[in-house]
C-alpha cells in the first residue's frame, strides 16, 4: 500500500492477535516516535538586540561584526544558514580579509555560495568598490604629496587588488602639488612596458615640474627587479632631458610598498 510499511509479526508480538509469519501493516502517521528534522533559527526568530539591521539602529555601525554587515547587503541565506552564518562563511573562505573578498568576481562568489546569486554577489562587490572610493576621497583632499607615505597612500586605491601589472604617473608642480594622475601602461602579470612618449607627452603639455612613478607587483613582493631599476633609470636619464626631476618611484603591493627616493636610488 502507497505510504505503508509492511512488517512480518514475531512469534512473540502480541499473542492472540496475530500468528507467527502474518504480515501487518503499519502507517508511518501511526509510529509513535518519527525523529523531528533540526530547523534552523531565522535570523526573525533571534532577540531583536542580535538582528543586524536592529542592531544597526540601536547600537551604530562599528558594533557590527563584518559578517553583520555582509548578512545586512544579502539579505537571506539559504535552506541550511542563515545570513549571518553564511556571510561568516564567506569571510572565513578569505581568511577574513575584506582586501580579498574584494577581488572575488561576481562569478566566484555565485559558484562557490549556495544561496548566493548575481544580485547578492553584485551587492557585496559594489558596497566593498563604495568603501575603497571613500578611501580614495579622504586621501584626495591633501593633494600635496611631501613623503614616499603620502605618495602610497595616494595612488593605492588605483593599483590595489589588481590581477595584472600597472604603470602610473604623477604630474606635480613645482610646489609638488599634484596636476594629474595617470595611468601610463598595463601588462601581465609580472611585467609592464612603459612607452617613454606617452609618459612625458602628458607631462610636457601640462608642464610638470616632477614626476612620481608608480607600479604594482600583483605578486606581493614589493621588492624591485633589475627590469625595474632598468626602467627608473632610463625615465629619469629622459626627464632630465627636460629639466623634470623624477621625485621616486614606488612599487606598490597590497599591503606594502618599496620607494627608491627612501632607499637613496633616485
Amino acid at each position: 500500500m502507497p505510504g505503508s510499511l509492511s512488517v512480518r509479526v514475531p512469534s512473540i508480538f502480541l499473542p492472540g492477535y496475530f500468528s507467527p509469519g502474518m504480515k501487518m501493516v503499519i502507517f508511518p502517521e501511526n509510529i509513535p516516535f518519527v525523529m523531528e528534522k533540526k530547523e534552523k533559527l531565522v535570523i526573525t526568530e533571534w532577540a531583536l538586540e542580535d538582528r543586524p539591521r536592529e542592531k544597526l539602529m540601536s547600537k551604530g555601525t562599528r558594533a557590527l561584526s563584518s559578517a553583520e554587515l555582509i548578512a545586512i547587503l544579502i539579505g537571506s541565506g539559504n535552506k541550511r544558514e542563515t545570513a549571518v552564518e553564511l556571510s561568516q562563511r564567506i569571510l572565513n573562505s578569505v581568511g577574513g580579509s575584506l582586501n580579498t573578498l574584494s577581488k572575488l568576481t561576481v562569478e566566484e562568489l555565485v559558484s562557490a555560495f549556495d544561496g548566493i546569486g548575481e544580485a547578492k554577489a553584485i551587492s557585496i562587490i559594489a558596497a566593498l568598490e563604495l568603501g575603497r572610493r571613500r578611501k580614495s576621497e579622504e586621501v584626495a583632499q591633501r593633494r600635496r604629496i611631501t613623503s614616499s607615505r603620502e605618495a602610497y597612500e595616494w595612488i593605492y586605491p588605483q593599483l590595489a587588488d589588481l590581477p595584472q601589472e600597472e604603470f602610473w604617473v604623477v604630474l606635480l608642480n613645482t610646489a609638488n602639488r599634484i596636476i594629474d594622475t595617470l595611468r601610463v601602461s598595463q601588462g601581465g602579470t609580472t611585467s609592464t612596458l612603459v612607452d617613454m612618449r606617452l609618459l612625458f607627452k602628458p607631462a610636457l603639455l601640462q608642464q610638470a615640474s616632477s614626476l612620481m612613478l608608480f607600479h604594482n607587483h600583483p605578486s606581493g613582493n614589493r621588492l624591485p627587479s633589475r627590469a625595474d631599476d632598468q626602467l627608473t633609470l632610463k625615465i629619469k636619464e629622459a626627464a632630465a632631458l627636460f629639466d623634470i626631476r623624477v621625485l621616486d618611484h614606488l612599487i606598490v603591493t597590497d599591503t606594502a610598498y618599496y620607494s627608491y627616493a627612501d632607499e637613496g636610488r633616485l
